[in-house]
């Protein structure tokens, strides 16, 4: 993990097990500041840094983090809570709060048109694509936090379509690069969340893996979408950036090409995230991981903000730690794109790695570490740690 991860300018937030206890932290260099810990000895007035997640934080809004982040800014320069610090190799990070529901989303144009032209070449995109957000509604209780180990999953898959189905091990794991948002103040149900608002309703982002298994999806994704072939497994990264943290690398969306619509007036957004975003992956006989792919979330057709207002759009209600997932981050070169059903084009085109290996899709001891950061002249570099994962052999 790099260093110049986590300056005094970012600051995330996150969760830590001390003493029997789950602790709320903060990641400060190589360090980890207990802010529970902080607040238990009144050096920080915020009673939800006494909770064992982040959800009560989440739940009174940007506004109560920024003035905590603040307060550590103050007492990490004037050293006044030292005595609080921990060695980050020595902490055991959790997740960072209780997720209630997660959604994960379609919003990279490039992952969409690669896709859809695996399976449809005559037709990549369907009509809905660039006038809504899509998504499906994830499964909660599968997200698990960076470093837990991942169970390759078994399913029904069909490769003949003259046979009958298979039941057993996925033959076609794939990870997914991607952002997750965590909700803030949420919003009541059958109450929309606007969009010049839906920024002050997202605590932060971190890193996020949705882990597929193509031969199930293949099988099952009709008619009603992901299932099974997607709920065995999330992993987030612990820490969550603030959008505070983030604020210097506001840029704007990239401007849609001639002749695509403009988003209905609810959709109307000017703010994206200059996030560059890396796979790194590391086989069994492999000492070192190596990058085989690195994007940015700037080049998502759709904003974070976009994917808050359509969500509510119809009342739907959000809560304090629910997850939106910003779907495979995939940008126009071969080397940007964010799964291996892309990059090794659904298997056809293997890919090298340095020690003669090849991969169509992960195999068993496979690790894939995803890594974030944001840098811009003039400003610290703001990093998110990495998302680690190891695929294990399925349950025989």
């Amino acid at each position: 993990m790099a260093v110049n991860d986590f300056p005094i300018e970012n600051l995330p937030f996150g969760v830590m097990q001390r003493d029997g206890e789950a602790h709320i932290v903060t990641a400060f260099g190589d360090d980890v500041l207990d802010l529970h810990a902080c607040a238990r000895a009144g050096l920080i007035d915020e009673p939800a840094l006494r909770e064992p997640d982040l959800n009560a934080l989440m739940a009174k809004g940007r506004p109560a983090a920024r003035a905590v982040r603040e307060r550590v800014q103050e007492l990490l320069t004037r050293g006044t809570a030292d005595e609080h610090l921990v060695p980050m190799k020595d902490a055991r990070l959790l997740l960072p709060a209780r997720v209630g529901d997660y959604t994960d989303f379609y919003a990279s144009v490039h992952h969409a048109t690669n896709v859809g032209s695996m399976f449809r070449p005559d037709n990549p995109l369907l009509p809905n694509y660039k006038w809504i957000p899509i998504g499906y509604h994830g499964r909660s209780s599968s997200i698990v936090v960076s470093g837990t180990d991942v169970r390759r999953p078994r399913g029904q898959t069909r490769d003949d379509a003259n046979a009958a189905p298979l039941f057993g091990p996925s033959k076609r794991l794939d990870y997914e690069l991607e952002l997750g948002a965590f909700i803030g103040a949420g919003n009541a149900l059958g109450e929309p969340i606007a969009i010049d608002r839906a920024l002050d309703h997202v605590f932060g982002f971190c890193l996020l893996n949705d882990w597929s298994a193509r031969d199930i999806q293949t099988w099952e994704y009709q008619p009603l979408g992901p299932f099974l072939a997607k709920n065995f497994a999330t992993t987030i990264s612990p820490w969550i950036v603030t959008l505070d943290a983030l604020e210097p690398f506001r840029v704007s969306p990239e401007k849609r090409p001639d002749g695509d619509p403009q988003p209905l007036p609810y959709l109307q957004d000017s703010v994206a995230f200059d996030v560059t975003v890396e796979v790194w992956l590391r086989s069994a006989k492999m000492s070192e991981p190596v990058r085989i792919s690195r994007g940015n979330a700037r080049d998502l057709y759709w904003t974070v903000a976009q994917l808050v207002a359509h969500h509510t759009s119809n009342g739907c209600n959000l809560r304090p730690g629910d997850l939106l997932g910003s779907g495979t981050i995939s940008g126009t070169a071969k080397d940007s794109r964010g799964c291996l059903l892309e990059l090794t084009w659904r298997g056809t085109e293997p890919l090298a790695l340095p020690d003669g290996e090849t991969r169509k899709f992960l195999e068993d001891g496979d690790e894939v570490i995803l890594r974030g950061y944001c840098e811009r002249e003039g400003h610290a570099r703001i990093g998110f740690g990495e998302c680690r994962g190891v695929v294990r052999p399925a349950i025989s």
